[in-house]
């Protein structure tokens, strides 16, 4: 049976409660407040719904997950990177890089990035929790990602690409510089061919759980803003 949550509590169910179908359907309702929002990903959950929905929390199993010492980048991609066509950046424009992510796409009319779920985000970033990495051509935006960063554990989001490999130059870059800041997995919550590419893969939602118990709160070296 599906947990419906209340406004006045931030407590999500058991994970093992969530529901094959569909698969990982956790929770609904309840708001995106900043408690909230750090109490799902704390607790192994994400928000994604549509316009019209109420709000649904997932915890699908298996959990898609990127190793960065796992990171898999094809020879053609590092020729694309040696030739350093495009300037990376870190929590330069947030707001910009998940208007773009929110943004309709050709094989997807609509959007689960609503204006909720922005200004929700958004305030995320204004706490030093969320993050964003920006692609530039010249003084162009080009490409991106946002996510969250906790302990030694960093939550995707979204991405996008307005000029060819700008998303895989961005995500590439975050990846080696998390590996850097001792960064031990990186949450990719759904398995996408994309993701594949670059060696995420599925374990256990209850492996996930443990890299959830283990280094949430432990220390990293992480600097966003340098």
């Amino acid at each position: 049976m599906l947990t419906w949550l209340s406004r006045d509590a931030t407590d999500f169910p058991p994970l093992h409660q969530a529901l094959r179908q569909p698969e990982g359907l956790l929770a609904a309702g309840g708001d995106l407040s900043p408690a909230r929002l750090i109490q799902a990903y704390r607790h192994g959950c994400f928000p994604w719904f549509e316009d019209g929905q109420p709000i649904l929390w997932w915890s699908p199993d298996p959990r898609t997950v990127l190793f960065p010492d796992e990171l898999h980048v094809s020879r053609s991609l590092r020729k694309f990177l040696k030739q350093q066509r495009f300037r990376v950046t870190f929590d330069q424009d947030f707001p910009a890089v998940i208007a773009a992510c929110a943004a309709p796409r050709t094989y997807a009319p609509g959007t689960w990035i609503t204006d909720t779920m922005q200004n929700a985000y958004l305030e995320l970033h204004r706490r030093g929790i969320a993050h964003s990495v920006e692609v530039w051509d010249n003084s162009e935006l080009v490409g991106g990602l946002y996510g969250l960063a906790m302990g030694q554990l960093f939550f995707g989001e979204s991405m996008f690409c307005r000029r060819d490999n700008a998303s895989k130059v961005g995500f590439v870059t975050l990846v080696e510089k998390l590996q850097a800041w001792r960064f031990v997995l990186i949450d990719c919550q759904m398995p996408t061919r994309h993701l594949h590419s670059f060696g995420a893969r599925p374990i256990p939602r209850d492996t996930f759980a443990n890299y959830l118990r283990n280094h949430l709160d432990s220390p990293s070296s992480a600097n966003w803003a340098a």
